[in-house]
């Protein structure tokens, strides 16, 4: 297997990670403003948990970047995942606000505040 081929892979789990790690985040920002609940948003609530988790011990890197990186990835064009790094870019500054939103919203809810 070549490098080329590493990366490829990486690329992909990364990519299939990115988006359930956003539809996660958003179903966590729905719940807290639709006050809706169950099984979909313990699991989401979860995989936040674990991302953050991995971020944190990860010196508030993505350690699947590195890995890319090692396997040839450049920031030009798709970098570490097949979306275009423009796109990817601003991933902490768009989805930090709005888990933090859903969290408190959720909150609020949980304590009869909202």
């Amino acid at each position: 297997m070549t490098d080329g081929d590493r990366l490829r892979i990486v690329r992909g789990v990364h990519t299939a990670i990115y988006l359930v790690m956003s539809a996660a985040s958003l179903l966590v920002l729905y719940a807290g403003i639709s006050g809706r609940t169950g099984r979909w948003l313990w699991i989401a609530l979860t995989l936040v948990a674990v991302e953050a988790a991995v971020f944190i011990a990860s010196g508030l890197k993505c350690p699947l970047t590195a890995v890319a990186v090692r396997y040839g990835a450049t920031p030009d064009g798709a970098y570490d995942t097949f979306f275009p790094e423009r796109c990817t870019r601003h991933t902490f500054r768009v989805f930090g606000p709005l888990i933090a939103l859903g969290l408190a919203l959720n909150a609020l809810r949980w304590f009869d505040l909202l």
